[in-house]
């Protein structure tokens, strides 16, 4: 996100004090995003042009556990909204869900577990993410009523900006009439290795330009749908042979290789307004020796941040993953990579984990070991999104998929070569 003029400023920030009233009474009216702060600088001055900040206000009444709540996304178990799913919305807070493959069977399940947490969480004053992976092609979560997208790299072989563009817009519409917010698409990887497995035909080519044009125009697409576009997997997850799932890779290039290839997609994605960015589990030992980038300060704060001037959130890619969980301790990891300067930790499987990772983050903000200043950072971050895209956890009463499959049926027709 970048600062806009000062008109559309204190405009934003007069819709917005209403907003974080409504907030205190059960979140049902959003409004829009308040702008941008730096990543190492103080945020939110209550000073500027003599105008209150409204989310500085809601963060100075907000506790230490609602604090570190937002600093946290987890998955769900099942179909349902379960008593663990339950606990982490009333108990702990959480910042939002992602829902996987294991957690959709059809529409009508999907819709009720998302309208479920809602409803769980609209005692709580702030608004859930509510994610997804919709990629296309090979990473697909959507219901089976719904027709396919084809994957990216289909969508490279046209390189039409165009077509990428409505292709964002149709996923978008697919996750906001189920009322989601957030798809953590598109991949902007450039899938520079034909061993990688992982990614592969995820990535639009193995050509930067491309990746930039298609993957940017994906991005605004989604946007387009009020739907939050977090791209992935930062600094680059093109170039490995391992999958990160199972083990973590390692990527031997400098920084010069990085400018040139891997981060010529993600600077181009920042130019353009991204949201969020997600972190690989990767290590690349000639930038950090010693940690993968999902919680290495030099990548975070100094390349994506400081060099590259990425100011919005930052999540980590699942902790739960094997780069992780066969190497290191989550809880560990999850401190680190707050500190690092990631402003969201993902847990997407197991529960005794995630309750983990939370009380982690909270000993660790209690003990000092992360500063408060740091903390309330991610959380304006965390907040000033969730304002910009107005959440809300009104419930969506019915579904209709069909306006949806036939413009993705009008593609076809247009494009027979996304067929294959």
């Amino acid at each position: 996100m970048r600062r806009r003029n000062l008109l559309l400023i204190i405009g934003v920030v007069l819709v917005a004090l209403g907003y974080i009233a409504t907030l205190n009474i059960g979140n049902e009216n959003n409004s829009q995003s308040l702008g941008t702060t730096g990543p190492n600088k103080p945020i939110g001055n209550d000073t500027d042009n003599n105008i209150p900040d409204p989310i500085q206000t809601q963060i100075k009444a907000m506790s230490l556990e609602e604090k570190v709540g937002q600093l946290v996304m987890v998955g769900v178990n099942g179909y349902e909204n379960d008593a663990n799913s339950r606990q982490l919305i009333k108990k702990y807070q959480v910042s939002g869900f992602v829902l996987l493959k294991q957690n959709v069977k059809n529409a009508n399940q999907m819709l009720a577990l998302i309208n479920s947490l809602k409803e769980t969480n609209s005692v709580n004053k702030i608004p859930l993410f509510l994610a997804i992976d919709e990629e296309g092609g090979r990473v697909s979560r959507i219901p089976d009523e719904l027709m396919k997208i084809p994957a990216s790299r289909r969508i490279g072989d046209l390189h039409n900006s165009g077509l990428s563009y409505q292709l964002g817009s149709i996923i978008g519409e697919e996750l906001r009439s189920f009322g989601l917010n957030m798809n953590f698409a598109p991949v902007l990887d450039v899938n520079s290795n034909p061993k990688n497995q992982v990614i592969g035909d995820r990535a639009f080519g193995d050509e930067p330009s491309v990746v930039r044009d298609l993957g940017v125009q994906t991005m605004k697409g989604l946007q387009s749908q009020n739907i939050i576009s977090v791209v992935k997997h930062f600094p680059g997850h093109g170039d490995t042979s391992v999958d990160s799932h199972l083990g973590l890779p390692t990527v031997n290039h400098d920084i010069a290789r990085l400018k040139s290839l891997e981060f010529v997609p993600f600077a181009a994605a920042i130019d353009n307004n991204v949201d969020a960015i997600m972190m690989a589990h990767i290590l690349l030992p000639k930038i950090d020796t010693d940690n993968p980038a999902s919680f290495s300060l030099k990548i975070i704060s100094e390349i994506l941040r400081r060099d590259l001037n990425f100011a919005g959130v930052v999540i980590t890619d699942d902790i739960t993953m094997g780069a992780i969980v066969n190497n290191y301790n989550i809880g560990e990891v999850a401190v680190k990579s707050i500190k690092a300067g990631s402003d969201i930790v993902l847990i997407c499987h197991d529960y005794l984990k995630e309750e983990a990772v939370i009380k982690a983050i909270q000993k660790a903000a209690e003990s000092g070991e992360i500063s408060m200043d740091r903390i309330e950072q991610s959380v304006y971050r965390v907040l000033s999104l969730k304002l910009k895209y107005a959440l809300s956890d009104g419930v969506v009463s019915s579904v209709d998929l069909q306006p949806i499959n036939n413009k993705i049926k009008a593609l076809y027709r247009d494009f027979p070569s996304l067929k294959g």
